[in-house]
């Protein structure tokens, strides 16, 4: 192990200063952990947080040998070692030290995370960390040993090699530094998107978007030459205000206005390359962006607004009369999102924050027919949901093959099962997040996850709370259990068009069912749109 490896390499010893030294206790503590059985003591990962929670933000130590070799242990004992290597570095400890590169590199290397590994001695060489002689030595090393394993696996065709070159190749998709690399390769490609306009200037319209926060109704801003008179607060989040408006005072001409500080054009983004992947057809599902307005100090972007409320108004519309909705209702729209992911993951696309308030009503523009539904056709192609929020939204084609991701969403309710557990996933994040949303239509709240065993030793993931006896509980079963067991790491795209099928099967083998549903949904229309 890694921690064996460094309390015994040579000159590398956690030494113990003076006893006015504050951090004198923990190394006490941490070399007789150590000294007592190694890496399995328990309490050797706690000694080491606290102590790096003490000191991390001390210059003192930031330059210590003593503190670096804590860090790298710690590294060493933990799950999320990418994380800690990433605060560490965060956290400029002993950056000009070599040690850090070969130390951490090695783990990296030891995990299976080559490309990661080379990245680090990379940055280390790139910095010139003291002794540089003994970093080349360890990189040249290092190279060799990869010129090894490929020279090994020279019997294999070249797109296995491939694949065993990017198997562990894991990111968070999120992370500030990530985002920011992504945004400077597709810069140029923004540039030319209908809509973008871009200024190294603050916003200085005469009313302050910071004014908007507090009393936003009828105040009027001006966006690109544009007058927009602010017809109240849409939805609020922890960096974005979206906010209804009327173009030049038309009140059939309805935006929504999405505000965010810092500048974001990430979304943006995002919706065009919906725009170019997403077929006409489908196009309505996923939101539409008009344009974007780039400030030094913010962003604007500028939206199509949809009236009828979010399913979860649809939920709580049930919920406030004591009532659940209807099960056939839940199908359809267990359906739609079936539907809605499954084209948008066959494009190379996740959105990444799947959840009711994301999910905005549609309605047909005429009457419904009992003879389309089944294929999308008439007026059910107009009916449904529309995804947006796409700021967390994932492009695929940006990364290389079999790339899975690390990262926690941290929206309450919708984490999948592999990032509590802190594993890689892919597609999962929105499986997840539909396999919730289906569980808030179906009992009026959250999902909570349960581990049960099963009778051949193994486990599977189901909601805690049980289905209840008038509903069609093998559907439900075998939705939740593939969902949330079976799920595949790449293409889901057959995955999700047989559990789909499911659902159309039943509610075509009925007619009864399709006319209840219409009904449901014209009642739905009358009631929401009245309030």
């Amino acid at each position: 192990m890694i921690t064996t490896a460094l309390s015994h390499s040579p000159g590398f010893t956690i030494a113990v200063n003076s006893p006015e030294d504050p951090l004198v206790p923990f190394l006490w503590s941490i070399k007789k952990a150590l000294e007592a059985s190694g890496d399995s003591t328990p309490n050797l990962s706690n000694l080491l947080g606290d102590c790096i929670r003490n000191f991390k933000n001390n210059d003192r130590y930031r330059n210590d040998v003593r503190f670096l070799k804590i860090w790298l242990i710690y590294m060493g004992v933990s799950d999320d070692f990418a994380s800690v290597f990433k605060e560490m570095v965060d956290s400029n400890v002993c950056a000009n030290n070599s040690s850090l590169y070969v130390w951490s590199a090695s783990l990296f290397e030891l995990k299976g995370r080559l490309r990661d590994a080379l990245s680090i001695y990379q940055l280390g060489i790139g910095r010139n960390a003291k002794p540089v002689e003994w970093l080349r030595k360890a990189h040249s090393l290092f190279l060799n040993r990869m010129s090894e394993i490929q020279n090994a696996a020279s019997n294999l065709k070249v797109d296995d090699i491939e694949s065993m070159k990017l198997e562990n190749c894991s990111i968070n998709p999120w992370d500030t530094s990530t985002m920011d690399s992504l945004l400077k390769k597709i810069h140029p490609l923004l540039m030319k998107f209908d809509g973008y306009r871009s200024s190294a200037k603050p916003y200085s319209g005469k009313v302050a978007l910071s004014a908007l926060k507090n009393s936003s109704r009828n105040k009027v801003i001006e966006i690109g030459g544009m007058k927009y008179l602010i017809k109240g607060c849409a939805g609020q989040g922890g960096f974005a205000q979206v906010y209804k408006a009327n173009v030049n005072s038309d009140p059939d001409n309805v935006v929504a206005l999405k505000i965010q500080k810092p500048a974001f054009p990430w979304e943006f983004y995002i919706y065009r390359q919906l725009d170019r992947r997403i077929v006409d057809r489908e196009r309505s599902s996923y939101g539409f962006a008009h344009g974007i307005h780039l400030y030094s100090d913010s962003s604007i972007l500028i939206c199509d607004y949809l009236a009828n409320g979010t399913l979860q108004d649809v939920v709580n519309s049930y919920l406030v009369l004591g009532k659940s909705m209807e099960e056939v209702l839940c199908i359809y729209y267990t359906i739609e999102m079936l539907h809605m992911v499954e084209t948008l993951h066959g494009v190379g696309l996740i959105h990444g924050d799947f959840k009711p308030d994301n999910l905005l009503i549609r309605y047909a523009r005429s009457d419904l027919t009992e003879d389309g539904f089944l294929n999308r056709s008439g007026p059910w192609c107009d009916e449904g949901v529309c995804l947006v929020d796409w700021g967390r939204g994932i492009d695929l084609q940006l990364f290389p093959d079999h790339t899975v991701f690390t990262g926690d969403c941290r929206t309450s309710g919708f984490r999948c099962i592999e990032m509590l557990e802190k594993k890689p996933w892919k597609f999962q994040v929105d499986a997840y997040g539909l396999c919730g949303i289906v569980h808030v239509m179906l009992h009026g709240s959250y999902m909570e996850v349960v581990k049960k065993e099963q009778s051949d030793g193994g486990y599977v993931y189901l909601p805690r709370l049980p289905f209840k006896r008038y509903w069609n509980i093998e559907l439900w079963k075998s939705f939740f259990t593939k969902m949330l067991n079976q799920y595949p790491h790449d293409d889901d795209s057959s995955f999700l068009h047989d559990l789909k099928k499911s659902f159309q099967d039943y509610m075509g083998s009925n007619p009864q069912l399709i006319k209840k549903l219409k009904g449901l949904l014209s009642r739905q229309r009358a009631s929401m749109c009245s309030a």
